[in-house]
């Protein structure tokens, strides 16, 4: 499964309920549900064998050719088109094994092609959403309001450099979940019931 989402929307907090609630429905000593965002590139780079101190230097966001080619020169880091396709490799791995809930990375874009993939974004009002981000960041509104813009441009400008989609467009995805209009818990019930779903058709032989 893959979780785009806007940032304050809550999708770690819905993700971590969602996986609570899939491995409770899986037979006993079926493989548990796992959460990964960050996690994905320290696998990637464990994969792939560079340095672990690298996941530092490599967020979620653009990188422009000059800054590649002078990392690259000083031997800083990896150039981004040798780094980003082997995040996406990993993350077909991952996405193929199954039981995980891929976050943010342009995971929706990555396995768009992969038949046992639901694909969800999880989004907000602004207002909301920096609300959320005060709260959980502990910020005054104006820092609050900053992150949030930056954050969503920062994942809008990764996901078009890298993959030529637009990370807010509704077609890449089975389900858009509002978190002003369900709670977090309401929200991974209705991904859970989704998922459900898609999976058992899968598992019949394919059907969608």
């Amino acid at each position: 499964m893959t979780m785009a989402h806007q940032t304050g929307a809550g999708a770690h907090e819905v993700a971590r309920r969602l996986a609570e609630i899939l491995t409770r429905a899986e037979t006993k000593g079926a493989q548990p549900w796992t959460i990964l965002d960050r996690e994905v590139v320290e696998r990637a780079l464990e994969e792939h064998h560079w340095p672990s101190e690298l996941a530092k230097k490599m967020p979620e966001d653009r990188r422009s050719y000059v800054d590649d080619v002078l990392d690259d020169l000083f031997g800083l880091r990896p150039p981004s088109w040798v780094l980003v396709p082997q995040v996406v490799e990993t993350m077909l791995h991952l996405a193929e094994a199954g039981h995980v809930v891929l976050i943010g990375r342009g995971a929706s874009v990555v396995t768009m092609q992969l038949p046992n993939v639901l694909h969800v974004r999880v989004v907000g009002s602004l207002e909301r959403r920096i609300e959320r981000v005060q709260t959980e960041r502990h910020l005054g509104a104006e820092e609050a309001a900053e992150v949030v813009a930056k954050e969503d441009r920062r994942r809008q400008r990764y996901v078009k450099a890298n993959f030529h989609a637009r990370v807010d467009d509704p077609l890449l995805y089975h389900l858009v979940v509002n978190t002003d209009r369900l709670s977090y818990d309401a929200a991974a019930e209705v991904i859970a019931e989704a998922a459900v779903r898609c999976f058992e058709g899968w598992t019949r032989g394919g059907e969608r």
